[in-house]
């Protein structure tokens, strides 16, 4: 009884909301910081609606059209200059307040995952079977991006702060689109500093790298024929995939203990009575470095070919994205560990840890997972914080032109895996709310040290410099080449 009461509370955190305020700040925050967190505090009914209506959007990368409208129409009613549909993607857009240097973005996503639909609700239980869900915790992200700037703006005017803020809308993260081509569109060249977030299921700061990854299709076409009547008169373009895949499996013993090759088939035929004239496998090939990945692309592309070549079809590759791995930088890193200890992390009642354990249990059932706690409540020391992801991330691409830093923050149960069920019920809960919040006030606050303090610029320019010696920004996209206009 009491677990359903539980559920029911944080279903209900939408409309009400839950106590669990913010530890104290600390009190060497600026004055510009103190009106920046007001603000955010002044307006975090506004945020939570926001958060509740992009996560019940659920829209899957470069269709987000409602989430893209909503959040630009937050910025248009408080006074940014916003451009959509920029870089021919429609829900793209970047949007402005201020003038001049320096310019500092802070960047948001707002894409869903294809069949993570769920409630919120500690078991199982999609909205609508097989509908899209923000696994990934974007509901949350694009809302504390648009706080942050929504903040910054409010302490810029009342400070009279000079320089630029920007907040840049990017699509299809989950695919790593959106950052590539408008940073191939010139839309980030004259950014001094590019900050960024993620709902995780820890806090600190985001100073571990990431991996490379390109997106391609391929695509045999063959010929069809009656399977059983006259099949040596056809060509099977499904035979192409699996002869290709086979190669790929055999390739995996030959790479770096790095690299990650994952594949889906998107059209393998209709009947298995028709040899298949189409057929398409869409492969994600990762690693560490991007000369790497550039370098295994180029062997996944000669075992694409041999198959083409003994099966007697033709092969068409289409390169969707190019995503290079995450330049870190230290000051940068260094300044938003400050800012996560200065804003404080927020506290969770009892009935929040109650939902996370009930999160956690399919795990324990499922692989016997153990989880010392519910929900992190430690900010991750600086050190803990480098650890470099397994995924990948198109921040990484705007981390080669202009300094990059980020943070995470507790919105999910603790050790919740990536992608799943539990981080949708999670994010769209009072947990995801606070860790959203508490993001929005850090980000806010840290951009306006940036403002305020030219040297956290020149000291994040000059480190940037210093790691980019010896690297060469190359993508496998083919030049001029149009984003793609939808994914799937």
């Amino acid at each position: 009884m009491r677990c359903c009461l539980i559920a029911g509370m944080l279903t209900a955190s939408f409309a009400v909301c839950l106590p669990g305020a913010a530890a104290a700040a600390d009190p060497d925050l600026s004055a510009a910081g103190s009106t920046a967190i007001a603000d955010v505090d002044q307006r975090s009914d506004e945020l939570k609606a926001v958060n509740h209506a992009i996560w019940e959007f659920a829209e899957v990368g470069l269709e987000e059209h409602q989430s893209s409208r909503l959040l630009v129409s937050k910025l248009r009613e408080n006074g940014f200059e916003v451009t959509s549909g920029v870089s021919d993607m429609p829900t793209a857009f970047v949007a402005s307040y201020g003038s001049g240097k320096p310019v500092i973005g802070i960047l948001a996503e707002y894409d869903a995952l294809p069949g993570m639909s769920q409630k919120v609700d500690p078991e199982r239980s999609p909205v609508t079977e097989g509908a899209p869900g923000h696994a990934c915790g974007h509901s949350g992200l694009g809302t504390g991006a648009l706080g942050a700037a929504l903040a910054v703006k409010a302490a810029m005017d009342r400070h009279e702060i000079k320089g630029t803020i920007r907040l840049y809308g990017t699509p299809a993260e989950e695919t790593v689109i959106g950052k590539i081509y408008m940073l191939l569109d010139g839309q980030f060249d004259d950014l001094d500093i590019c900050l960024h977030w993620h709902p995780a299921t820890k806090t600190g700061p985001w100073a571990g790298s990431s991996k490379a990854v390109v997106s391609a299709k391929f695509t045999f076409n063959g010929v069809s024929a009656h399977a059983a009547g006259n099949p040596e008169k056809g060509r099977s373009a499904l035979d192409a995939v699996e002869l290709m895949n086979l190669g790929v499996n055999f390739m995996r013993e030959h790479v770096k203990e790095d690299a990650r090759i994952h594949y889906v088939i998107t059209e393998g035929g209709g009947a298995p009575n028709v040899v298949p004239a189409t057929a398409t496998v869409w492969y994600f090939v990762r690693a560490d470095k991007h000369e790497d990945v550039e370098y295994y692309f180029e062997w996944v592309n000669d075992i694409a070919k041999g198959a083409a070549q003994m099966t007697r079809t033709k092969l068409k590759v289409q390169i969707d994205t190019d995503c290079h791995e995450l330049i870190v930088n230290d000051p940068l890193s260094e300044l938003l560990h400050q800012n996560l200890v200065k804003v404080g992390m927020p506290t969770f009642d009892e009935s929040e840890l109650a939902f996370a354990r009930r999160i956690q249990q399919p795990l324990i059932e499922e692989f016997g997972a153990e989880f010392p706690e519910a929900i992190s409540t430690a900010i991750l020391p600086l050190q803990e914080s480098r650890t470099a992801s397994k995924g990948s991330t198109d921040v990484g691409d705007i981390s080669w032109y202009v300094p990059t830093g980020g943070i995470r923050t507790t919105c999910m149960a603790a050790e919740s895996p990536g992608h799943s069920w539990q981080n949708v019920a999670c994010i769209g809960s009072s947990i995801g709310e606070k860790g959203t919040i508490y993001a929005a006030k850090v980000l806010a606050i840290s951009a306006l040290d940036l403002f305020q303090k030219p040297d956290l610029i020149k000291a994040a320019r000059a480190e940037w410099t210093e790691q980019m010696k010896g690297r060469k920004y190359t993508s496998l996209i083919p030049k001029g080449q149009k984003p793609p206009v939808r994914i799937r």
